[in-house]
């Protein structure tokens, strides 16, 4: 069960999450020290009143929040269902268009299928993933580059580590290929449809569009 994994796993609960509740989260471990520390942490180090014996922070989650949090809470099933519904859809859709691939759930196993990921093969497709994402927010689709650009390319670690891209080969080929599309209970089977006979599109005419594409970013 997730919570219980090494020392401490944290949990974001920000608005984009699966389960959210605004802003905030959680922290969860199986160490009493640990959990002690973390309690005073989240409220400015303060144990007891006016008494600081800690580092520590406003961390505290607020009632608006929590409410949504609650809320939310009550509504996975709803938005399990809409986001394994969606899935469904993208991957009949986006069936046997060349060089785009679905990234596979594995139905038997429990999950909230939050995200739509697709990876692109820029020999196959004749167009490069960027390109593609460029079109699909042309046509006001929240295409993102999700897992874009790795956290080794980001501080702290880029300085602490320089030398990352070198020892990452994979990560690195992976952030240049895969995307996410949109999903969620605002999504229906029609605009599914939609976006993936757009792709379809792209794909076809991905030489003149990646041509274009170039000469854009270029000038």
């Amino acid at each position: 069960m997730i919570g219980g994994f090494g020392h401490a796993e944290v949990f974001s609960f920000h608005a984009t999450k699966f389960l959210n509740s605004f802003e905030g989260g959680a922290v969860t471990t199986n160490d009493d020290e640990l959990a002690s520390k973390i309690r005073l942490m989240k409220n400015f180090g303060f144990s007891g009143y006016d008494n600081v014996v800690y580092i520590g922070t406003n961390g505290k989650m607020n009632e608006a929040s929590a409410a949504m949090g609650l809320t939310s809470l009550d509504s996975i099933e709803t938005f399990i269902d809409a986001n394994i519904r969606n899935y469904r859809a993208y991957r009949t859709y986006l069936d046997r268009i060349p060089g785009i691939s679905l990234i596979d759930y594995d139905e038997t196993e429990r999950g909230n299928y939050q995200y739509v990921v697709l990876e692109v093969d820029e020999v196959e497709a004749g167009i490069g993933r960027d390109a593609i994402i460029q079109v699909l927010q042309a046509e006001n689709i929240i295409a993102r580059r999700y897992f874009y650009p790795g956290c080794h390319r980001m501080e702290p670690y880029r300085s602490y580590f320089p030398h990352a891209d070198l020892l990452l080969p994979e990560t690195n080929r992976l952030t240049s290929r895969v995307f996410s599309l949109p999903t969620g209970t605002n999504m229906d089977l029609e605009r599914i449809q939609m976006i993936c006979d757009l792709l379809r599109f792209i794909i076809e005419n991905g030489e003149q569009i990646q041509a274009k594409t170039t000469l854009r970013f270029t000038r």
